[in-house]
């Protein structure tokens, strides 16, 4: 295997992020059965509370099995050339690349998920990495074939201990927008073998991403765009934060026809403590959030309880957009759905 390691680049803010969902997960039991908000148990879609429904927590794999045409060699992005020769067991260390893998068609060669992996084709697999917290001693105890994992996951020293007993671990990009979906998509068909089915899904992908945006109401891009702020809930960890510039939301509400209002307001970090103040100035009409983070503070009676909220115009309207932890940011094969989700929310009273 031809490489140049590397140290494993971290977002730390971004890597927080993952660390407290990763956190929130466990305590709560969803990795242990990989159920999501879909799917029934404690955070089962409630329709008085959650109005637009999930649909079923699964990923729809390409119509045709794909077949690797290995060995290959590929661009790690944390520097070097890996060359793969297998795809036979895959250990994918993150949820997002799960879900890619699986939906490229090759599932049935993944042997392990990352515990935010909840979609449920995955939901038997062994749990071996927790956001920041990869174990390597389970992952090799799997005897995978090959890796893969992104510039944020961790810890460094584990991701070389799997590269020092010789598995090929390919690093990818993370997605932070809608521009980065089709990117990621090739980097994990190409490490795969499999860039044909790649370059299917990249276009499926995008052809049904284009499709949710022609339906979003003519007056969103005629009248002013509603200003949507991303809030980051954890009420058991009393963790809440307002998403900013590099939240990782913003390509999300544009292109459902809104305004970002954290990114609006000057924030331009990724995410600051949520403040009355900060709240006041984003001034946002509506607020999006994860499932699992509304249902910490206790639904909507409980989001208007934090500091600020209600006197928002969102707060003052109950105006709340809520879509599944395990898919709002993946930026993958399941954006159009999140997409769907954000625009049949935002403009289900017409604003």
């Amino acid at each position: 295997m031809n490489r140049t390691v590397h140290s494993v680049r971290r977002s730390r803010l971004t890597g927080a992020l993952l660390s407290v969902l990763a956190l929130t997960l466990a305590t709560t039991g969803c990795g242990g059965n990989g159920t999501g908000s879909g799917n029934g148990g404690t955070d089962a879609a409630d329709p008085e509370r959650h109005p637009a429904a999930s649909p079923a927590d699964r990923v729809e794999p390409l119509a045709t099995v794909p077949e690797p045409h290995l060995p290959t060699t590929v661009n790690s992005a944390d520097g070097g050339k890996v060359t793969v020769t297998s795809a036979d067991r895959v250990v994918p260390l993150t949820g997002s690349l799960n879900e890619i893998v699986f939906t490229l068609g090759l599932g049935k060669r993944v042997v392990a998920r990352d515990i935010t992996a909840t979609f449920e084709q995955a939901a038997k697999l062994p749990v071996v990495t927790r956001a920041h917290d990869v174990s390597a001693e389970g992952v090799l105890s799997l005897r995978p074939t090959l890796v893969l994992a992104d510039t944020t996951t961790g810890p460094a020293e584990a991701i070389e201990q799997i590269r020092d007993a010789g598995i090929p671990l390919v690093v990818v990009e993370p997605a932070k927008s809608l521009d980065d979906v089709g990117a990621r998509i090739d980097a994990v068909a190409g490490a795969l073998g499999v860039e044909t089915a790649g370059a299917e899904l990249k276009q499926r992908t995008e052809q049904r991403i284009s499709r949710v945006q022609q339906d979003i109401p003519a007056h969103a891009s005629g009248g002013p765009k509603p200003r949507v702020a991303f809030l980051y809930l954890r009420g058991s960890a009393s963790v809440y934060l307002l998403g900013g510039a590099g939240s990782g939301a913003s390509s999300l509400l544009e292109a459902a026809g809104a305004v970002d209002a954290g990114k609006a307001s000057g924030l331009r970090k990724d995410f600051t403590a949520i403040t009355s103040e900060a709240l006041a100035k984003a001034a946002p009409d509506a607020i999006l959030v994860m499932t699992k983070g509304l249902d910490s503070v206790g639904g909507p009676d409980g989001l208007v309880k934090i500091p600020g909220v209600a006197e928002t115009p969102a707060g003052l309207d109950r105006r709340v957009v809520s879509v599944d932890d395990g898919v709002l940011l993946n930026y993958g094969p399941r954006t159009d759905e999140v997409l769907e989700s954000i625009v049949k929310q935002l403009y289900a009273d017409g604003k």
